[in-house]
């Protein structure tokens, strides 16, 4: 039975310190009844707007659905976020039962007519009679110019938001295209939380239990001791290695033991596509046709050709030449390198083709030699304590901000660390949590999300409330938590994430933070990678976790000349994901076959190996099946041609240069989505991206 509304947290004023969630006293039973009664509220607000005599205005129908649903918005993002990082059988269960109701009511709202005709009225007078390229950037509110409204920019990009979700959602549909498109997206909803579900079933439903030493051999310390961690854990005898990263990729990585890598390559590869009871086949029909039959309902040739009118390469032609011109510069290098790893393994006693399960053992052979450097001569000096200090310091040296611990903030796992960021003024700017470690309720991979956005509405300050979510090494009972260089890079990329989030100065919540174009999401994030590889930061916090001596420059020096080693191959690699995920979304008509066989006419260009029976790529590929990246993983690549562009001008001014950081926080951390991108991008760099920078920074031009 669910509890009564009077005793629901989720439908009270959050009172621990800066409104933060009540993670200690929200139960499963409560998200139902919460997210049903908030629902209500909402839908009578949308029904008193559109409902009223008024002309439309910016102030009385813009203004109102900026703020209408916030609560709602705060309990779902709580549910969803807890989803994906402690989840149960029942939460999954209820995440389905609310994915449902939320997505209806977003139809029901997205499909009024008598709203939607104040809004197109509102934006069709916009764009006759103002010029978006010659507004004043400090007008916070619409006034009027001979009698006709004048936005600014954000406003500009507020109203055309609006109208633009309307129309992409059914508004201009008859009502028997509305109903089916509503079902379309409430089916959707159901049906990529299942994937993702299934997904994270699969990866816990394995693991590789050894009892003898001899099979241990090849793999470091470390591992060893994190394996026998996960054993007693389990309440087993010897060493577990799971499919989750910290466990799977040094396992591969460093175990003589070839059979043993191929059969944890293999369990990584068969996940969704075994025929069981999680088998994420169906779904991915049934999941494409539904995106094709919406796509055709909106008259586009294909989902991509749909989900590309709102990004910064806005059609499916050049998303495609994009990755082909990268992958004609990759491939002869990937090829190359393989050959070259191929040929150090025969020299080694390899008498068999390489395959997929040899490359990350054998190369990183191939570094040790060409380069004197093995990856894990770095962990003992990436503590994640001084990881975390040396990010925070990074932060207050771009950008003068303070992190101070602090207690008494709930959270929904003990791990959970979180901090009040401040500025160099001693303003708050926003609350942020850290949640590192892997668990069996925890989706793969590492995440930037938030409990609460940005907004400044009618005078009101709301500062955010950030979270970053990573699957990092543990600590085990005689180390502390040491990250690999990967982990540190990992790191970086969601602190940079954090920090669009945190900086956030908008005044609308739709355009605050994160919410921007996909293909411009990943800059903040990127440009932080870089980080990684300068030794002036590297020095400032990178000292070994025993003898507290610094990471020695010899060892910097050789991490830097092996920075482009097998780049090719690497590129070659993220390449193949971008051309599948166009596959599936420029297919214009419903999908009928096999899955498997698809995706291996999609990727064969850029494979340099043998596909494993029983393997597949899709049905694993949470990214665009159950995220956000549907027609959007190309924006990876697309951001670090914007972000190797970006960093060139760091590296010429200096990395901690403040007058680079002030305008890169000005320009684009600040801003949102509350402008085109590219505007942003040249207002802070004097110049649209140059993509040679990427090809140059990595080695292939």
């Amino acid at each position: 039975m669910s509890n009564p509304i009077s005793n629901n947290p989720l439908l009270h004023p959050f009172v621990s310190k800066y409104q933060a969630p009540p993670f200690d006293l929200i139960h499963e039973v409560n998200f139902i009844p919460a997210i049903e009664t908030l629902i209500r509220e909402a839908e009578k607000k949308i029904t008193r707007i559109s409902a009223s005599p008024d002309e439309p205005t910016f102030e009385n129908t813009i203004i109102p659905l900026e703020q209408n649903g916030e609560r709602l918005g705060i309990v779902a993002g709580i549910l969803f976020n807890l989803n994906h990082a402690e989840t149960t059988e029942k939460l999954q269960q209820v995440a389905q039962e609310a994915s449902q109701l939320l997505t209806e009511y977003s139809s029901r709202m997205l499909m009024n007519p008598a709203l939607f005709n104040k809004i197109e009225t509102l934006h069709n007078n916009h764009n006759n009679h103002n010029n978006h390229n010659n507004h004043n950037n400090h007008n916070p509110q619409p006034t009027t110019d001979n009698g006709q409204p004048t936005f600014s920019p954000e406003q500009s990009t507020v109203l055309h938001n609006w109208h633009r979700d309307f129309v992409r959602n059914g508004a201009k549909l008859d009502e028997v295209s509305k109903k089916r498109f509503a079902e379309i997206r409430s089916r959707l909803s159901m049906l990529t939380l299942q994937f993702a579900d299934n997904v994270l079933a699969e990866t816990n439903s394995f693991f590789l239990h050894l009892t003898d030493d001899a099979d241990l051999k090849g793999l470091p310390d470390f591992v060893k001791e994190a394996a026998a961690q996960e054993a007693e854990t389990r309440k087993l005898k010897g060493w577990v290695f799971t499919l989750h990263a910290p466990s799977y990729v040094p396992f591969l990585k460093y175990s003589d033991r070839r059979d043993l890598r191929k059969k944890m390559t293999k369990a990584f590869g068969v996940r969704g596509n075994q025929g069981n009871e999680h088998d994420n086949k169906a779904l991915i029909e049934e999941i494409v046709n539904l995106r094709i039959e919406m796509s055709l309902m909106m008259k586009e040739p294909d989902y991509a050709s749909y989900m590309l009118k709102e990004s910064m390469a806005a059609s499916t032609a050049k998303v495609i030449t994009f990755l082909d011109d990268i992958h004609r510069h990759s491939k002869p290098a990937a090829q190359k390198e393989l050959a070259e790893v191929a040929g150090y393994a025969r020299s080694e006693g390899a008498d068999f083709d390489l395959e997929s399960w040899d490359w990350s053992y054998y190369a990183e052979k191939l570094r040790q030699k060409k380069y004197n450097f093995r990856e894990e001569l770095l962990k003992p000096y990436f503590n994640l304590e001084n990881v975390i200090k040396g990010i925070f310091l990074l932060a207050n040296k771009l950008y003068g901000l303070n992190f101070i611990a602090i207690s008494g903030i709930p959270v929904y796992h003990p791990d959970m660390m979180t901090y009040e960021v401040k500025d160099d003024k001693g303003e708050f700017l926003s609350l942020l949590y850290l949640d590192f470690f892997p668990r069996p309720g925890k989706q793969g991979g590492a995440w930037m999300t938030d409990f609460r956005g940005q907004s400044n509405l009618n005078g009101l300050t709301v500062r955010p409330h950030i979270s970053l979510v990573c699957n990092f090494s543990k600590p085990t009972s005689t180390k502390p938590s040491l990250l690999t260089f990967d982990e540190v890079t990992t790191f970086l990329h969601e602190f940079g994430h954090a920090l669009h989030g945190m900086l956030s100065q908008c005044t609308y919540p739709s355009v605050s933070g994160t919410n921007v174009y996909r293909d411009f999401v990943e800059l903040p994030s990127q440009v932080m990678e870089n980080w990684a590889l300068e030794k002036d930061w590297l020095d400032l916090f990178a000292v070994h976790f025993e003898t507290g001596e610094k990471i020695p420059a010899e060892l910097i020096s050789r991490l830097i000349e092996s920075k482009n080693f097998l780049k090719g191959y690497a590129f070659e690699r993220q390449l193949g994901f971008g051309f599948l995920d166009m596959a599936w979304h420029t297919l214009p008509e419903p999908f009928g076959g096999d899955p498997v066989a698809f995706e291996k006419q999609a990727m064969d260009d850029t494979q340099l190996f043998r596909k494993i029976p029983g393997s597949s790529v899709s049905t694993g590929f949470s990214h665009i099946f159950a995220g956000g990246y549907a027609a959007g993983y190309y924006g990876y690549k697309w951001a670090e041609v914007l972000d190797a562009d970006a960093f060139a001008l760091f590296s010429e001014k200096g990395i901690f240069n403040r007058e680079v950081a002030a305008s890169f926080r000005r320009n684009i951390l600040e801003k949102g989505g509350s402008e085109h991108p590219m505007e942003l991008y040249v207002r802070f760099r004097g110049q649209e991206p140059n993509p040679e920078a990427l090809l140059e920074r990595s080695g292939l031009l």
